[in-house]
């Protein structure tokens, strides 16, 4: 009888041993669970949204109901899900790996950061069954300051939440000035790590601006204060400041860490160099400190000055150049590449188209004249969807399964991950294009009931979202079978350079046999020909 090798999933049994664990891969797995929850939570309420809007009339929900229901959808997608995805779940789990280090800097922080997101979805949930918050998930004074729902324990699950993010945050910068392998210089370093640094840089300095912002808002509803409400003298308009000041800072935790795994994945199935290398690295940095400087853009019709909303409008346009410096050297990799077609470059083609459309319509929307227009309608909404679930939740699937066979020694059926990519691409499309047209014919976000002539346009959207649904429920079916079923996976399936490739499939509890030493750059596949 053959003897299992053993790894981190099986060096040690049972719930406590994972509880307790200080391994940063365990760690990251019970993030990936965690967010897959709430991603399937927050799926449901979308599913939910797009029948009640297949039709003018009242269908399933009242308005008070669909007011809540598109609150939850937001808050639990935004705070539980699409932040701390990629950061939390493949970040924990790759980048001590990726640096050639045991584990990461503050293993118990790294523990703690997991108990504190959990304690955080649990007063979010609370919220949900408590009265469930309505007031969109920007929480807007002075309606959430009136607002009879459960505000208090919603903000203060954002709040905690918060808290577990800027503890991944520090951890990351900590590991990645302290914890690489000899040989591993500045710029050897994978461009993931890269954008894991960038995106923590946000993190540590973005994150206490929220939290300050919502204890603000719970002390208000409690103690009367006047800071945001108009009737005791604040001012409404002081919290979208402080809420976007985080808020767009928070878009690029959200898109950064998924533009690493792009670059990832570009290199591995092109068998290239990078093409850039220092222009995408340091791009990443420029996207994280400009990124401090746009809050305003999405207060034009909020009553501020001419002069500040130029400014906003210009600083706007200067964030696209380093996106567009990276599309622009993904383009220029696959030049003359050597293109293998898997599912995780599919979904690096599908980020590519996805999030461009998301950049150029939100150059739109940084035009003053033309977001006047388009302010708080679908468009808004279309384009923010392109933006966070055309590029994060793009990358975050292409990089699950990129990183699949690492995480759990199992491939999975690739004609099956073909025909869920297809599904989620044609699905994806039918919802928020859609919302694109009904946006510029004036259509406003957020209302329940609507004008006749917008009815065909919501009920193919929301034919959309059911084709949507079915390429993630095969994408569960097939993943979840590859763990029973699959095939066994090698070290490096893909053919890949970096060095969480060069060790087992799953990795052993110490990640390597012996430290690894580095003598070239990530993606120099030249190494390979020579050996």
């Amino acid at each position: 009888m053959s003897q299992v090798a053993l790894n981190y999933l099986n060096a040690t049994k049972g719930l406590k041993s994972w509880f307790c664990t200080l391994d940063h891969k365990r760690i990251g797995i019970m993030y990936l669970i965690c967010i897959a929850v709430a991603f399937g939570l927050g799926g449901f309420f979308a599913l939910a949204l797009r029948l009640e809007l297949i039709s003018p009339k009242e269908i399933l929900f009242t308005a008070k109901q669909y007011n809540q229901l598109f609150t939850l959808h937001g808050a639990v997608m935004v705070f539980l899900f699409i932040v701390p995805s990629i950061p939390a779940s493949l970040g924990n789990f790759l980048l001590p790996l990726q640096l050639g280090a045991k584990d990461v800097a503050f293993p118990r922080l790294n523990l703690t950061s997991w108990y504190v997101y959990v304690f955080g979805a649990l007063f979010c949930v609370y919220s949900m069954v408590a009265g469930a918050v309505d007031t969109g998930w920007t929480f807007y004074t002075p309606y959430s300051i009136d607002s009879a729902t459960s505000v208090i324990s919603m903000t203060l699950g954002a709040f905690i939440l918060g808290f577990s993010s800027i503890l991944t945050g520090v951890n990351f910068i900590v590991t990645i000035h302290k914890m690489r392998a000899p040989g591993l210089t500045w710029f050897r370093l994978p461009l993931m790590v890269w954008a894991l640094y960038a995106t923590s840089i946000i993190q540590v300095l973005a994150t206490p601006v929220l939290a300050i912002t919502l204890l603000l808002l719970v002390l208000e509803r409690t103690m009367g204060i006047g800071i945001f409400n108009p009737a005791l003298g604040g001012d409404p308009v002081l919290f979208q400041h402080f809420f976007w000041f985080y808020s767009h800072p928070a878009v690029y935790i959200m898109i950064l860490p998924a533009m690493g795994i792009m670059s990832e994945l570009v290199t591995t199935f092109c068998r290239k160099d990078i093409f850039g290398y220092k222009m995408i690295a340091f791009s990443s940095l420029a996207i994280a400190i400009i990124s401090f400087l746009v809050w305003g853009h999405h207060l034009f019709v909020s009553g501020q000055s001419d002069y500040a909303a130029m400014i906003f409008s210009l600083l706007t346009y200067l964030v696209a150049i380093p996106s567009a410096v990276k599309v622009f050297n993904w383009v220029a990799t696959m030049y003359r590449g050597s293109i293998q077609i898997k599912a995780p470059f599919l979904y690096f083609l599908g980020f590519m188209f996805l999030f461009c459309i998301g950049g150029f319509t939100g150059v739109m929307l940084g035009a003053l004249s033309l977001d006047v227009h388009l302010h708080d309608t679908y468009f808004v909404v279309a384009h923010f969807h392109y933006v966070m679930m055309g590029g994060t939740v793009m990358a975050f699937i292409g990089g699950l399964h990129y990183w699949w066979p690492k995480m759990f020694g199992r491939m999975y059926n690739e004609t099956l991950a073909l025909i869920a990519w297809a599904f989620v691409m044609l699905g994806f499309n039918m919802v928020f294009f859609t919302q694109f047209i009904l946006g510029s014919k004036g259509m406003p976000r957020r209302y329940y009931s609507y004008l006749d002539q917008f009815q065909p346009l919501h009920a193919f959207s929301t034919v959309g979202s059911w084709v949507l649904a079915v390429g993630f429920i095969l994408m569960a079916f097939y993943l979840i079978d590859s763990l029973l079923n699959g095939k066994k996976a090698p070290s490096n399936p893909w053919g890949a350079m970096t060095l969480e490739w060069q060790t087992q499939s799953p990795p052993i509890t110490e990640n390597f046999l012996e430290t690894p030493v580095v003598t070239h750059g990530p993606y120099d596949f030249g190494m390979e020909k020579q050996s």
